[in-house]
């Protein structure tokens, strides 16, 4: 195995390791149960709060880690955000039934180091290949972290078969702090005088760009295309972190699947999915380029949602739990080599990190919406409406995003 290969290996399996993130959901519905059978009786609300602070620290942590991996290095920054994400679940078991407490352990402190693992190995992974391969890679990458759930979210629900909510989360801290931060541990960057191998004739029209300078973040928000990638971004987000913050529930109340295996191997195929969206997304944007694939993924998300009131038996809601893992992976695997393609490879970590504060905004908004429409309304329905309307606009933000990248061609 090349060394190339070894780095991408790395970076894949640390995102394997803090994809914590994905297991609220068995969390968030043993809370809202009553005392008498196991959970806290939280509202929806209450137990979606740790989960949206979450998103948004985790962006803050892309954000900050993005930089820092730029200025010390990967290896650094993913040691000391794998160290965040245990030490957080374990406080939040110690904290117990306590909303702030968990929001705070949970929310800020695991999921800020979420974010600097998530950061130091994305940009790292892509200085070792060629940049005709960037969607692949950026799909392997961010395929490992939503990979995650398929091992942690039948390993949490085995804990809290067995253990309380406090203790499954601690457990679950431990083994992601010891995991994270072994392999932490080989993420390197490559040398400055290292040239990627060229597996093939660069295909410089699918970037739908010339060769980009090395913008600077500054640079980078002075620019148009840069705030039409951002709306498309936060769009395409928003709709999967809803889908995915509260699948076992819609599971639970829309559908009546109450058995927590089944819900658990949902989640797990969903990640699947999810995976294969990243991976597929990123290699089909490599071939036909991003514009043209994030259309044909809000097409299909946006075709998911105005069905989604109708999946009320158990293979209808795998139908449409898989395809909104598909879209969402395809988008988290697209936009990290978009935005290498569009401002550089040099500056990567920092410029994405700005672009992922979409992500930050997404998980703010979207998560609060859906329980405070399910809390008020007793049903999702409204949800998926306003969710198509929101792609419906991401189709024409995507279109005038592609016009501009053809006017630069030109110019």
């Amino acid at each position: 195995m090349g060394k190339a290969k070894f780095i991408l290996l790395a970076c894949s399996a640390f995102n394997l390791t803090i994809g914590v993130l994905y297991t609220w959901n068995m969390f968030k519905l043993r809370m809202t149960l009553p005392v008498d059978e196991g959970g806290w009786g939280w509202t929806s609300q209450q137990a979606g709060l740790p989960y949206t602070i979450g998103i948004v620290c985790f962006s803050i942590g892309v954000f900050i880690g993005g930089r820092l991996q730029d200025k010390i290095g990967p290896r650094a920054v993913a040691t000391a955000g794998g160290i965040c994400v245990g030490l957080g679940l374990i406080l939040a078991g110690l904290v117990g039934a306590n909303g702030l407490g968990i929001a705070l352990c949970f929310g800020v402190i695991s999921c800020i180091g979420i974010g600097f693992g998530y950061s130091s190995v994305l940009p790292t992974a892509l200085k070792w290949f060629h940049p005709s391969q960037k969607g692949i890679v950026s799909g392997f990458v961010t395929g490992g972290f939503c990979l995650a759930a398929v091992y942690l979210t039948p390993m949490a629900t085995a804990f809290l078969g067995r253990f309380s909510i406090e203790q499954s989360m601690m457990l679950l801290g431990i083994v992601s702090l010891i995991t994270s931060t072994f392999i932490a541990q080989f993420v390197k960057t490559p040398a400055l005088n290292y040239i990627a191998a060229n597996p093939n004739k660069f295909n410089e029209k699918v970037c739908e760009s010339k060769l980009p300078v090395d913008l600077t973040s500054g640079e980078m928000i002075r620019t148009r295309r840069f705030y039409l990638m951002f709306v498309v971004f936060l769009i395409n987000v928003s709709i999967g972190l809803m889908v995915i913050g509260n699948i076992a529930s819609i599971a639970y109340y829309q559908a009546g699947i109450y058995n927590y295996r089944i819900l658990a191997t949902l989640l797990s195929s969903m990640a699947i999915m999810n995976f294969c969206g990243r991976v597929g997304g990123g290699l089909i944007s490599d071939k036909i380029g991003r514009p043209n694939t994030l259309f044909i993924v809000i097409v299909m998300q946006m075709v998911n949602m105005l069905a989604f009131r109708f999946y009320a038996t158990l293979p209808h809601l795998f139908l449409g739990a898989l395809v909104a893992g598909f879209c969402f992976g395809a988008a988290l695997s697209i936009f990290p080599a978009f935005t290498a393609d569009q401002f550089g490879i040099k500056n990567n970590g920092a410029n994405y990190g700005v672009i992922y504060l979409a992500y930050g905004a997404s998980g703010f908004v979207a998560p609060l919406f859906v329980d405070y429409i399910y809390d008020t309304f007793r049903t999702y329905t409204l949800a998926y409406t306003v969710c198509a309307i929101m792609m419906c606009v991401a189709v024409l933000v995507n279109y005038a995003l592609k016009k501009e990248l053809v006017r630069i061609n030109k110019n």
